[in-house]
């Protein structure tokens, strides 16, 4: 692939993760992800081979940033030091306004009835991959996955809420219950 092809190629991929971070993976059209890039709709066919590999391939690229900041953390930290690392920006009012390098999911799992599987086979393995990242152990699995799924809840319910002070709430208590 040419360096003008990939460049083009991210300058798509970076706005199709803005609008799935916003509004999830079904509703942005292609028109509007090519326009957000500074693109006509006529050129998306030479680098995605429909909107749903655009997504799909946005969708599994944002998880991965999730989790490469993880494998960055100090390796000696517990468990329950990671998760409380990662709730403190996770359910920070910068990550809750963000709209560029945020969390995809809780924008993308209402959907995921809609989608195809390939979309719940990349969040499945990103929850498991995930949850050992913040277990301390294997029998911390399951807390990490609770503390996952507190995480994920609070940031869905101040974005819905958006900023103020109720916003701001949820996202302290749910960072205060993550242990």
């Amino acid at each position: 692939m040419s360096d003008k092809k990939a460049q083009t190629r991210e300058r798509i991929l970076q706005a199709a993760s803005s609008a799935l971070i916003q509004r999830g993976p079904a509703e942005p059209s292609v028109g509007e992800v090519m326009g957000a890039a500074g693109l006509t709709v006529g050129g998306f066919y030479a680098h995605f081979e429909s909107k749903d590999a655009l997504m799909l391939e946005a969708f599994e690229q944002l998880l991965a940033r999730r989790r490469a900041s993880i494998d960055d953390m100090d390796p000696s930290l517990t468990g329950e030091e990671r998760r409380a690392l990662v709730a403190a920006f996770y359910l920070s009012r910068k990550h809750r306004d963000s709209t560029a390098q945020a969390c995809p999911i809780p924008a993308t799992v209402g959907e995921m009835s809609r989608l195809p599987d390939e979309f719940r086979d990349v969040l499945n393995q990103h929850v498991e991959l995930m949850a050992a990242q913040l277990a301390a152990s294997p029998e911390d699995t399951d807390k990490a996955l609770a503390d996952m799924a507190l995480m994920i809840g609070g940031l869905a319910l101040a974005r819905a809420l958006g900023p103020g002070e109720l916003s701001d709430r949820v996202l302290r208590a749910s960072k205060s219950a993550v242990r």
